[in-house]
Parts: C-alpha cells; structure tokens; sequence
C-alpha cells in the first residue's frame, strides 16, 4: 500500500559480526574493518587508503595502477587489521569490489582477496562499488530514503531506491564528472596530488570570468565531452593567459582559474538540474552525494540552495568516504552477507561493468 512503512527483512544480529572490505577499482587501494553490533549500530575499526599518484600532466595507466596495488596490499591490509585492534581469524567474511572499475587494479585485488579467503578459511562477498558509494553514505549521514547523485572518476549517476532495487533515473552519456574534471586537470598541468578534482576545486575559487560553455542535459541524462572540448578550445584562445593573478575589471584575459570555475558552475548546474528532476519524480526531499567528487564543496553548495528552495536537505560525507575506500566495501558486503549472500570461489570474478541496478538489495524493505 502506498505510504505503508515496510519492516526491514534485516535483523538484529544475535552477535557482532566483523568485515574486511578490500577495494581497487581505480587509483586508490583501499582496505576497511566494519563491525556490525547486537543492538543494531555500526562501528568503523579502521579506515585506511593509499593512493597511486603520477606526475602533473599525466593520467594513471591500468596496468601502473595493478602494481601499484600489489606492491601495496600488504601493508595497507595489516595496517588496518592492527588499527582495528583484531586478527584475521575473528573475521566473519572478506568483501572485495568486484566492479564496475578498471580491469586490472580489479583483478589484482581479487587475487589478494581470494588468497585471504583460502588462507583464512573466510567466506567471500563481492560487492558493487557503486552500491558501496550507497550504503556507506546512507550510514554515515542518517539518510533515510534520498534521491542519490553519484559522481566519481568513472560514474555520474541519479539513482533513486525501488522494491530492492537502486534505480538509475539518469546518468551521463558518454564520459563522467570525475573523469571531465581530471583530464582538464591534465590539460592545464594542475597537481595530481593529492588528487586532480580537489585542484580544480581550489583553482575555481579564484576565477572570477564565466566563459560561454555547452549546457547539455538530455531529459534525464547528461552529456559531458562537447564541454571538455570546448572548455579544452579555450586554453589556445589568444586571450588565455597560463599565469597571472585572476582577472578584473574589463580586462579581456582568460586564466586557468577562470577556466576551472566556469567548468565547475556549469557542470554542477547540470547535475543539480537532473537531480531536481528526481526529487520531483518520486516525491523525495533528500538528496545524498556520494563519489569522489561529491567532496567538492561547490558541488554541496549548488545542491544545498536547491534543497533548499524545496524544503529539503543534502547528506553528504567528507573525504574518508566520498573517496574509494576499503571500509564501504565492508559495509555493503557485511549487509550482503548478513541476509546470507556469498560469493562462490569459482565466480569471485571481477568485472569491468557492473550497473548499479543490476544488485538485489535484499537487506533494504
């Protein structure tokens, strides 16, 4: 029945149940203790990232990536093993990301997951990043039931929950935020430490000229590579001036700063459009943002005053979060497996495409 509150098919557990959350899809190699108590309550023992970062100009190979998180595993999985202030074998299960990413930092997570699950004797969960994104962001800021805005390296997308499904409303058509960000980022030289959306980011703050961009939304969807053209057209612009302070008066210069904020307002304009659209859709007055770049305050602003003239919120989270980590892979998967889900060790695959809606959450009403 419309309106009618659905009890939850997730218990209470009789005892506490503890996970490790291994993730890699990308440039992060992340690893996360998650402890799920009897009463109910979450607990994160331990939260920690290392990132692969390469030098300005340049983006981060699949094959550079892998080895970057071979080299790493170790470290940064008894790292947090020792911060939780726990051993493997008090381990209920060992979640890993089984995708969407990017095929060779997947696979090489995968293999370290399964040695542990051999070695350890643990069952396994695969899990999907993007529902990772969900859950941890629903845990962390008390959302009940918002309208999702996605955006990282590799997703942008408008997800709203339905009959144990997360269903995407919208999303780009061709490259995402996060990626339309980094490689401007590249084009103008900007730091890859410690990451390339948090330079725009503060590069953005000092622009003071909004140049002409495309506004391409398509219905629901977005469209985002006509803007990196032409946003990419302007660095070759006579008026475009690579140094020097940001522009005032008159004065008929185009800077790196301007060209960052101008990217930024249109681009975010964009998602909060669409993400409207959905509220509106289904009824919702909360928004929640998860991604990489879901950090960007800008973003959170934008999306906060549109909340707002709709009496709603935005939930958002901070950088230990909205960035790739081990620890929302726990959450997902420990959910997973708590409604009795495992991954078989013959099907602890990886994939490189793995929709948002193809998962049944089945611990959700």
């Amino acid at each position: 029945m419309p309106g009618r509150r659905r009890e939850s098919p997730l218990k209470n557990p009789s005892r506490a149940y503890i996970a490790l959350g291994l993730e890699g899809s990308a440039n992060k190699l992340g690893a996360g203790v998650i402890k799920h108590a009897v009463d109910g309550s979450t607990e994160v023992l331990s939260n920690v990232r290392h990132t692969y970062i390469t030098p300005p100009g340049e983006g981060f190979l699949p094959r550079d990536t892998a080895q970057h998180h071979r080299e790493w595993a170790l470290t940064v999985i008894k790292d947090a093993v020792a911060k939780a202030n726990i051993t493997m074998h008090d381990l209920d299960c060992i979640c890993y990301t089984k995708g969407p990413g990017m095929g060779a930092p997947l696979q090489s997570v995968a293999i370290v997951a399964r040695s542990l699950s051999l070695l350890y004797e643990k069952p396994l969960v695969g899990v999907n990043h993007c529902v990772g994104h969900i859950e941890m962001g629903r845990q962390v800021t008390g959302a009940q039931n918002p309208v999702v805005l996605y955006v990282s390296g590799g997703n942008t997308q408008v997800i709203a929950y339905s009959r144990q499904c997360y269903r995407i409303f919208g999303e780009t058509l061709d490259i995402a935020v996060g990626n339309c960000l980094d490689r401007f980022a590249r084009v103008i030289n900007l730091s890859n430490d410690p990451s390339p959306g948090y330079n725009i980011e503060q590069e953005a703050k000092k622009g003071k000229r909004l140049v002409p961009l495309p506004y391409t939304t398509k219905g629901m969807d977005v469209s985002l590579s006509g803007i990196l053209t032409s946003i990419e057209a302007y660095t070759s612009d006579r008026r475009y001036q690579a140094h020097g302070e940001p522009c005032e008066g008159s004065e008929d210069v185009i800077r790196p700063a301007d060209l960052c904020f101008s990217l930024q307002e249109t681009v975010f304009s964009m998602l909060v459009e669409i993400t409207e659209r959905a509220m509106a859709h289904i009824g919702s007055r909360e928004v929640l943002i998860v991604g990489g770049v879901g950090c960007n305050e800008r973003l959170q602003e934008m999306m906060g005053i549109m909340a707002q003239e709709r009496g709603g919120l935005v939930f958002a989270t901070d950088e230990r979060f909205c960035i790739d980590n081990g620890i929302m892979i726990a959450q997902a998967g420990l959910l997973s497996y708590r409604m009795g889900f495992q991954t078989p060790l013959a099907k602890s695959t990886c994939t490189q495409r793995f929709r948002t809606d193809e998962v049944h959450v089945a611990w959700r009403p």
